[in-house]
């Protein structure tokens, strides 16, 4: 049965599961002993040069399951076929989900989270996700295009905080916070022109934050979705806050 908690159990697990690829990306994700790896994809096509020699050896170092596939295969998995050089590593990540299951998990419930729209700069990306962590925000919002995808550069730039915060994934961003704020939620957008600062929210109820891209904001179809305004004041005719800072200010704004 489609409900049976047997189906949902496998669900879950399945949703928890991350695809990085790349030679290079997979190699340094088999050498940290703290990432949760589930199964190796490997084309058969590929040259055994030094790398692939090094991936399969700490793959059976790991008691890793390795799948063998042909490209089209593993492009499938990869779901990139131009840079995924026939290499593609499954990691399963405890808090890696989908936004519309937690939504409805989480019904009526006083949340707050993190929403990020067109953030590109892994860097940020990960530095996000550890003031999110470090903050005590409850998850973040990920959509799959437009943003920067989780791989060894986010996970580095975490410093590891990514497998302690829960990450939510969506296809689309715009219709997913509709959903939460018909579900009751406030979902506040970040603009220099909002009326009400960051100061004036209270945390009574479910709170969604957006974060737009580091150079254009929130998109204008993001725009249109949020219930709320918010701004940061600034002083000395400082325009704007890098956005990790930001999401740093909202996670933490609670908290001293």
């Amino acid at each position: 049965m489609i409900d049976s908690p047997e189906y949902l159990k496998k669900r879950a697990f399945f949703d928890s599961l991350l695809t990085i690829y790349g030679r290079k990306p997979v190699l340094e994700a088999l050498e940290d002993p703290d990432l949760p790896v589930h199964k190796l994809h490997l084309a058969e096509s590929n040259r055994k040069d030094a790398l692939i020699s090094r991936i399969e050896a700490l793959a059976k170092e790991r008691a890793l399951e390795i799948a063998w596939w042909d490209r089209k295969g593993l492009s499938r998995i990869s779901k990139n076929t131009r840079q995924d050089q026939g290499v593609a590593l499954d990691l399963a990540l405890p808090k890696y989900g989908r936004a519309e299951t937690y939504l409805q998990e989480h019904q009526g419930n006083n949340y707050q989270l993190l929403a990020l729209d067109g953030i590109t700069n892994p860097q940020n990306l990960g530095m996000i996700i550890r003031s999110a962590c470090a903050g005590g925000m409850d998850g973040i919002i990920l959509p799959q295009k437009g943003c920067a995808q989780i791989d060894p550069l986010v996970i580095k730039a975490s410093v590891g905080t990514l497998f302690k915060t829960r990450i939510l994934r969506c296809e689309r961003l715009a219709p997913t916070l509709k959903a939460f704020a018909k579900d009751g939620a406030k979902v506040c957008g970040l603009s220099s022109h909002a009326r009400d600062t960051l100061a004036d929210m209270d945390s009574d109820r479910a709170t969604v934050f957006v974060l737009g891209n580091e150079t254009h904001g929130v998109s204008e179809a993001t725009a249109a979705a949020c219930t709320h305004s918010l701004r940061i004041p600034m002083h000395n005719d400082v325009e704007s806050l890098n956005v990790a800072v930001t999401a740093a200010l909202i996670s933490f704004r609670n908290r001293l």
